[in-house]
């Protein structure tokens, strides 16, 4: 992002983004909070964006 942070976005089925990360300073820390956010949402389904 603008400040040099990685941040992901946790999106409803109909498309809408209904949360926002906090920034992460590395892309590892970033994956584990994806991880940590589908453990405990297994149901949900993740893309990978650049």
């Amino acid at each position: 992002d603008k400040a040099g942070e990685y941040r992901f976005r946790l999106k409803a089925k109909n498309g809408e983004i209904i949360a926002t990360s906090e920034g992460y300073k590395s892309m590892d820390s970033c994956k584990n909070g994806i991880e940590s956010v589908k453990k405990n949402a297994p149901e949900a389904v993740t893309e990978k964006k650049d």
